[in-house]
C-alpha cells in the first residue's frame, strides 16, 4: 500500500537512475540525483528543527532544483508550501504570518527581504551538499501518514488575505494514479512544463514524471513571448505531452505559430485552469489533427481536477466545450442555494465529494466550514462535499458544462483571483476614496472604477508592493463618486451595466 509520494521517486530512481527527470536552462537532474539531493536536503532540514508534519516554505523558481527542494522537505517528514520568489514582500509576509513555517528554503539567491525573524532561512543548494542520514530520514518518513499534508498552496482570498489549501499525500496519489490510467503515461513520455510550481496545475507535471519515470523539460519563461521559438523548443525536445494552462494553449493558437511549426512528436495535450474555447482548439486541431486533446476542470481544493473530457468530436468555433465526466473516486453534483439537487438541464453549483478533497484551509476553520460541508444527501455519517462556487449544467449527453462563477472569483491567465483581494489592496492606497472591481470576461480584463486623487500610473505603482502583477486591473475608470443601492452598498450591477453599455 502506497502512502507517501516519495515512493514514486524511489521507484523511478531504482528503475531509471541515470535518466533525466527534470531539466532547465542550466541543469539536468536525473532520478538518482533527485533522490540523492532530496535525502541530503532532508537531513539538512532535520538538523535545523526536530519538528515533523509542519510546513516549510519554498521560494520557487522555474528550475529543476525547486523540485529537489520539494523532495527534501518531504524527506524531512514535513510538507512544502510553494511561494513565488518574486511575489511582493508584503504578500509573502502575509503568507508567512498565517503559515508559521519551521523554515524557509531558497534555491537561488537569498531573499532580499529579511524573513529570518520567524524561522531559519536556508539555502537548498547548501543542503544538497549535506551528508544524508538515511536512518534518520527513514524514521521521519515512516511517521508520515497518507492523510498528512504533502503541500499547501496559497491562492487569492476574498478578504484580502491569501488562503492556504491543504492537500494530502493520499489525494495526490489517487489523482496521479488516475491520470496514468486515463491518459496512459510511461517512461517514454517527454513533457514541457509551462505552469509555475506555485500553481496547482504543475502538480500533474511533477508527480506524473515521478511516478512513470518520464522526463520534464522546464520551459524558459521568456519563450512565451516568442511562440515560434516556444514551438521549436517543444519540437527539439521531442515532447510527447503538454499539460498546460488553457491560457498558454490559447496564446500559441492566436499567435499563428502553428502554421509555421507544429511539433509532430506530440501525442496528447491536457488542458485546465480556465474555460477552453473551440476557436483556439480548432486552430491546434487543424495543425495537429491526430493527437488527443483533453479538457480538465477543477479548483485547487479538489486536488487539481475533478472532471475530464476527452474531446471526441468536431466543435464549431461557437460551441461550448464540455468539462465532461467525474474523475475516478470523485463525485460531482449540481445543487441549488439550499443544497438540493437541481432538475435535469437546470444550472446549479458544482459540488464535489471524494478522495481528492482538500483537508481545508490552513489556520482558518471558519472559512473551511463555510465551503466544506456535510453532504445533504447523506445525514447518517460524515460525508464532506466541497462547494466550488462555480455554476454548471448537465447537457443532453450527460456531460457537465461550466457556465460561470457564483461570486467575485475569476479565472484569468490560468490564475484563480478573488476580486476582493484586489479591492483590499486598492483601498489601502491613501489617495483612494471608493472603488469597485469587476471582470470583462470577453476581453479578459479586470476593470477598476474608482473615486480618488490618483491616476492609473500612480495606482499601478502603489500595487507593485502588495499584489502580483497578474492581479493588477487592466482598465481604470475615474469618477466623482460611485453609485449606491438602497442598502448603502456600491451598486456593482449598475457599474457593470454602464461599462458594458458604454463599450457597446
Amino acid at each position: 500500500m502506497q502512502k507517501n509520494v516519495l515512493e514514486y521517486l524511489q521507484s523511478s530512481a531504482a528503475r531509471f537512475p541515470d535518466k533525466p527527470a527534470f531539466t532547465d536552462e542550466h541543469e539536468v537532474i536525473t532520478f538518482a540525483d533527485l533522490d540523492f539531493k532530496g535525502r541530503c536536503l532532508g537531513t539538512y532540514i532535520a538538523g535545523h528543527t526536530s519538528a515533523t508534519n509542519r510546513p516549510v516554505a519554498v521560494l520557487v523558481e522555474r528550475t529543476a532544483a525547486t523540485i529537489a527542494a520539494f523532495m527534501g522537505v518531504l524527506y524531512s517528514g514535513n510538507y512544502y508550501v510553494p511561494i513565488e520568489s518574486k511575489m511582493p514582500a508584503a504578500r509573502i509576509k502575509d503568507i508567512l504570518c498565517q503559515l508559521d513555517p519551521i523554515a524557509i528554503l531558497y534555491t537561488q539567491d537569498a531573499p532580499s527581504e529579511d524573513f529570518s525573524d520567524s524561522c531559519p532561512v536556508l539555502s537548498a543548494r547548501e543542503g544538497f551538499l549535506f551528508p544524508a542520514d538515511n536512518t534518520l530520514l527513514e524514521r521521519r518518513v515512516r511517521g508520515v501518514l497518507d492523510i498528512d499534508p504533502v503541500y499547501v498552496k496559497f491562492t487569492s482570498g476574498s478578504t484580502g488575505t491569501p488562503k492556504g489549501i491543504v492537500i494530502s499525500h493520499n489525494a495526490v496519489i489517487d489523482f496521479t494514479d488516475w491520470m496514468g490510467e486515463t491518459f496512459p503515461f510511461s517512461e517514454a513520455d517527454v513533457m514541457a512544463n509551462q505552469a509555475p510550481f506555485y500553481f496547482d496545475l504543475s502538480v500533474k507535471d511533477v508527480y506524473t514524471t515521478l511516478k512513470f519515470g518520464a522526463t520534464t523539460h522546464i520551459i524558459p519563461k521568456k519563450l512565451f513571448m516568442f511562440p515560434i521559438k516556444l514551438m521549436e523548443f517543444i519540437r527539439d525536445k521531442n515532447t510527447t505531452a503538454l499539460i498546460w494552462a488553457t491560457a498558454a494553449f490559447n496564446l500559441v493558437a492566436n499567435s499563428g505559430a502553428l502554421a509555421k511549426i507544429a511539433p509532430t512528436s506530440l501525442n496528447k495535450i491536457i488542458l485546465g485552469g480556465e474555460a477552453l474555447f473551440a476557436k483556439q482548439l480548432n486552430i491546434w486541431r487543424r495543425a495537429l489533427p491526430e493527437i488527443s486533446y483533453v479538457n480538465l476542470y477543477g479548483p485547487t481544493e479538489v486536488t487539481v481536477d475533478c472532471t475530464y473530457y476527452k474531446i471526441d468530436r468536431e466543435y464549431s468555433d461557437h460551441e461550448a466545450i464540455p468539462i465532461g465526466y467525474p474523475c475516478a473516486n470523485k463525485g460531482v453534483m449540481l445543487l441549488d442555494e439550499d443544497l438540493q439537487p437541481v432538475p435535469d438541464g437546470q444550472p446549479g453549483e458544482i459540488c464535489v465529494r471524494g478522495v481528492g478533497l482538500a483537508m481545508g484551509y490552513y489556520g482558518d476553520p471558519a472559512k473551511t466550514a463555510s465551503v466544506f460541508v456535510q453532504n445533504p444527501a447523506n445525514p447518517w455519517y460524515p460525508d464532506v462535499i466541497y462547494r466550488t462556487g462555480d455554476i454548471g449544467v448537465l447537457n443532453d449527453e450527460g456531460l457537465f458544462m461550466y457556465l460561470c462563477r457564483r461570486d467575485g472569483q475569476i479565472k484569468r491567465g490560468g490564475y484563480r483571483i478573488e476580486l476582493g483581494e484586489i479591492e483590499t489592496a486598492l483601498s489601502a492606497l491613501p489617495q483612494m476614496r471608493e472603488l469597485a472591481c469587476f471582470f470583462d470576461a470577453d476581453n479578459d480584463k479586470i476593470i477598476c472604477v474608482y473615486d480618488g486623487d490618483i491616476d492609473a500610473d500612480g495606482i499601478i505603482a502603489g500595487l507593485r508592493d502588495t499584489i502580483p502583477k497578474y492581479m493588477h486591473p487592466n482598465v481604470f475608470l475615474k469618477t466623482d463618486g460611485l453609485p449606491h443601492n438602497a442598502n448603502g452598498k456600491i451598486d456593482r450591477a449598475k457599474l457593470k451595466d454602464d461599462y458594458f453599455h458604454d463599450k457597446a
